[in-house]
């Protein structure tokens, strides 16, 4: 029972769960010590320890053996991306009161257009999934960038609140792809103990990209007018779209069965174990005991921009689409719906609220002023995340070490506690101090400080089901961001919410329903690998989960 974490005696190696190697060893761990240490490849330079997971091929086209510098401009080019996605939602935020008299609508009508977009983009992710399960993520790249320069130049174009509308809910289209497909192409090309600085790097272009974005267009629209914030994004997309078609090959690949065999999840798992209780060896295969693979010649670059390069799964499109709904009833994808969704979803209430609250006495802000209040969660995430990327691998591979070099993901769950620490003070703060009208510096801090969380969370979440679920990993991410339904309903009526209850009780149900889902975390500690066991022991479920027909 490592630091409590409850052992499951039912399978040899429980889904999840990784040889990683160990530091203080020069022998590997008992459990694999029928493997031959030289056919395990090992990490570079201070991770020379660390056994790579997963073990990468010797296929050259193998994403994991790409060279780092192509990985990290991969990373580059679709984390700006998914940045400015992340502010084309909120970036009317601090001209809410200004785009509503503009369009002749009311600012709950306007407030409500953002809630048809999150709708739509929760719907979305189901639809796109399949297409880029089955075909591959560079198609439905390109076809994301082409769609949010079209609704960019359109919602720029647009003369009155229906087109306008239209624009938005199209774009909730384009937008879908970089709710789900980001953090699987981070899966595709790194390992394990590099996923979490990685999953930092996305999380902070998407962060930034909320709070930057209201940063900059509080002065494009009090200088220039709302629809230069579209005729930007415009600009931005143009430059992402060549960026993704020169420069952001297909990342999907099918991985031929690794050196580290896990132990099926059917009915030979209990033979297996009666025969090991019974002091004989337990039968692990690895590729090389089972076929030798001609290695294949690498793609030439031309060939690697090919839109479809092939079809990567043999599943039907009915069966991929209905995955999310079952994996959602998981316990770790709910446990990171839950988590990941609230805070998220009050981040986005306050992108809500603030256009309408700060323009009111006492702050009287204008709408540029309105927009700077987004410096301190800008500030603020961008140090979370330098933070807590790299201290999440630390803590990975520390308590990895301590474990015999065996790696578990319920190692990525301590995270949890900063997030809870400052949410907390976020949430609560800014009701309290709105609610008693202090000085503007302390509603913008808290402000600040629950996006911060929201930095720890995303790491800690995304990391957690990622390590638990890797071949799931699409599917896990349209179950987690069915949260967009949670924040349709929220920005749909929050609003009337404050005028009827106040800012002190909102923000204080809303934070004690933020504490409610971190504290969920405890039993996900210490029940996650029985619980990843007898999933990875239930038959109908691993075949239901196969890409297989």
């Amino acid at each position: 029972m490592p630091f409590g974490i409850l052992e499951c005696k039912k399978m040899e190696l429980v889904p999840g769960t990784a040889i990683m190697g160990d530091k203080d060893s020069n022998e590997t761990p008992p459990e694999y010590a029928h493997i031959p240490k030289d056919q395990l490849k090992h990490g570079k330079g201070r991770f020379a320890h660390i056994i790579l997971v997963p073990q990468p091929s010797d296929d050259p086209n193998d994403p994991l053996n790409w060279p780092q510098w192509q990985k990290e401009l991969i990373l580059l080019i679709i984390g700006l991306s998914a940045g400015v996605v992340g502010a084309f939602g909120p970036m009317l935020s601090p001209g809410f009161v200004e785009v509503a008299a503009d369009l002749k609508i009311t600012v709950e009508t306007l407030s409500q257009a953002t809630a048809w977009l999150i709708l739509t983009l929760g719907l979305c992710v189901f639809l796109l999934n399949p297409i880029a399960k089955i075909y591959g993520k560079r198609p439905v790249y390109l076809l994301a960038s082409v769609i949010m320069l079209v609704t960019s130049c359109w919602g720029a174009a647009s003369k009155d609140y229906s087109s306008f509308l239209a624009s938005r809910v199209v774009s909730a289209i384009g937008m879908a792809p970089y709710e789900i497909l980001v953090l699987a192409t981070i899966k595709d090309i790194y390992y394990v103990h590099e996923r979490g600085t990685r999953i930092a790097v996305w999380s902070l272009f998407l962060m930034c990209g909320i709070a930057g974005g209201a940063l900059i267009s509080g002065y494009i629209i009090e200088n220039l007018g709302f629809r230069w914030t579209f005729w930007v994004c415009a600009i931005l997309f143009g430059v992402f779209f060549f960026g993704i078609v020169f420069f952001v090959p297909e990342t999907t690949y099918r991985r031929p069965p690794g050196l580290v065999a896990q132990l099926t999840a059917n009915e030979k798992t209990t033979d297996y174990l009666e025969d090991n209780e019974k002091g004989a060896p337990v039968q692990l295969e690895t590729a090389q005991n089972t076929a030798e693979i001609a290695t294949p010649p690498r793609m030439s670059y031309l060939q690697s921009l090919r839109v479809f390069t092939g079809k990567y799964s043999d599943a039907s499109p009915l069966k991929i689409f209905a995955r999310p709904f079952i994996l959602f009833f998981y316990p770790s994808v709910l446990w990171g719906f839950l988590l990941y969704g609230t805070t998220l979803t009050w981040i986005v209430v306050f992108s809500v609220v603030n256009g309408v609250i700060f323009v009111e006495a006492p702050y009287n802000f204008s709408v540029s002023q309105t927009g700077l209040i987004s410096l301190s969660p800008f500030i603020l995430t961008l140090v979370g995340e330098v933070i807590s990327g790299p201290m999440n691998d630390w803590i990975c591979v520390y308590l990895t070490n301590k474990n015999r070099g065996i790696y578990e993901p319920e190692f990525r769950l301590p995270l949890v506690i900063f997030t809870a620490i400052l949410g907390s003070v976020g949430f609560f703060g800014f009701g309290a101090t709105i609610h008693y009208q202090t000085h503007w510096s302390g509603p913008v801090l808290c402000f600040g400080l629950a996006n911060m969380a929201m930095a720890f969370a995303s790491t800690s979440v995304f990391g957690y089901v990622v390590d638990c679920y890797p071949r799931l990993s699409e599917e896990i991410f349209v179950s987690v961001n069915a949260r967009n339904f949670l924040t349709f309903g929220f920005t749909y009526f929050v609003n009337t919410w404050l005028e009827k209850n106040g800012i002190l009780i909102v923000f204080s149900a809303l934070g004690g329903m933020f504490l409610f889902c971190c504290a969920l975390t405890i039993p996900m500690w210490i029940y996650g690998k029985k619980i990843r066991s007898w999933i990875g022991r239930n038959t109908w479920l691993q075949e239901f989960m196969t890409d297989d027909e």
